[in-house]
């Protein structure tokens, strides 16, 4: 007896529908009623995410998307009210406008008009237009707000910050990626300085703070005291912090990534101050930081040797640190010292005898080193990736 598809109970074609991908998910649906009953079993897109042209209005959207159980949308282009959305998912967990040029305050003041309790993830990245005014009703109204991203919002100001502070007390991840305007005073509503005015975002575990150039280093102190539950913060591209913030850092028990890539004021005095802390990080990014050197790597072997990703690209950094380094590196899977152009053999063999369980590295621009360090490195048990990008070999060292 043959058994066709078309026998299949619809759980069974639902299990099957589910490890399709989205546009495959859609075109089951067109076969016949069994296959689209059975598509828009809420299992089969369970996770989706929508992505949306807004431009005409579609009355079957979506109590489409709401029968299906998708409740994270993204909006691709928005020539429509973004209260058509909101009105449209009363149940709605996230919503991606990000580089949505034209949504104004007043586009977003009209759709939040009141508190959407299933909204847990908000992104706002490049939305330009979008100011201090938006987050006070995102404060009102979304208090369940567990992720928002604000990257290139560059007219968002302290005053934003305190209302954040204010409303959404179980923010998790906050991105605050070019946000000019920014200073230490808005961290300090943030970590709960202001108590009289705002609670703060005590529960942040993900904080980015690139290219946020007036923050200093009484912003690290501000960090320090009030987020505790940190586990990753984005420094990078700071130029106003210094080795004295580091100390501020040193001892947050969370804590377990720092990217300081490009901090120009870094140097060995400050991962010194790291080294000797109380700190368990992970993964530590001082790519670029020219005042970085050798010695930086004898104190991290010191007090930082639980690492497991490294990024040292560009720093003044030779096989003499590299030496001092690697025999207390057991945990450390990814290493990049990409330009590190006084890096040489010597310091690939280093590597390869010592950091036995690297997965990754970058060797993206180190001159110095030819095709028998290569080989070395090669040998590696768990290497995976492998970047030399523009190192070359020359024609004695080429296999004929």
């Amino acid at each position: 007896m043959e058994t066709h598809i078309s026998c299949l109970f619809p759980e069974i074609l639902a299990m099957i529908f589910s490890y399709l991908d989205v546009r495959d998910k859609g075109r089951v649906a067109q076969v016949c009623t069994a296959w689209r009953d059975a598509s828009y079993h809420k299992s089969v897109w369970r996770g989706v995410e929508a992505k949306l042209h807004l431009r005409r209005a579609n009355p079957s959207l979506f109590p489409s998307l709401q029968a299906r159980g998708i409740r994270r949308v993204q909006i691709l282009s928005l020539r429509r009210s973004l209260s058509y959305v909101i009105q449209g998912m009363p149940n709605i967990e996230s919503l991606n406008l990000s580089g949505c040029y034209n949504l104004t305050d007043n586009g977003l003041g009209h759709a939040f008009v009141q508190e959407i309790p299933s909204l847990r993830v908000l992104n706002l990245s490049l939305c330009k237009q979008i100011t201090d005014s938006s987050l006070g009703r995102i404060a009102q109204y979304l208090k369940n707000l567990e992720v928002l991203e604000l990257g290139g919002c560059s007219n968002i100001t302290n005053t934003g910050l305190l209302l954040i502070a204010w409303g959404l007390h179980r923010l998790k991840s906050l991105n605050l990626r070019s946000c000019r305007h920014v200073s230490d005073v808005g961290i300090g509503h943030l970590a709960g300085m202001t108590r009289s005015a705002a609670e703060g975002c005590l529960n942040l575990e993900y904080l980015t703070l690139q290219d946020c150039q007036k923050l200093t280093d009484l912003s690290l102190k501000h960090i320090s005291k009030g987020l505790a539950k940190l586990k990753v913060l984005n420094l990078s591209f700071c130029g106003g912090i210094s080795d004295a913030g580091m100390i501020h850092l040193s001892h947050m028990a969370s804590l377990w990534s720092l990217n300081l890539r490009s901090c120009d004021n870094i140097s060995d005095t400050g991962i010194m101050h790291l080294a000797m802390g109380t700190l368990r990080l992970s993964g530590l990014d001082v790519s670029f930081c020219d005042k970085v050197g050798d010695q930086s790597l004898a104190y991290i072997a010191q007090g930082l040797y639980q690492l497991k990703s490294l990024s040292l690209c560009s720093c003044h950094i030779s096989d003499d640190g590299i030496n001092r380094m690697v025999r207390q590196m057991h945990e450390l899977r990814t290493l990049n010292i990409g330009q590190c152009v006084r890096i040489t053999d010597k310091g690939l063999e280093l590597i390869a005898d010592h950091l036995t369980q690297l997965t990754g590295i970058d060797l993206y621009g180190c001159t110095k080193i030819t095709k028998r360090g290569l080989e070395r490195i090669t040998q590696l048990p768990c290497l995976k990736v492998l970047n030399l990008g523009l190192w070359q070999m020359t024609d004695s060292e080429k296999v004929r």
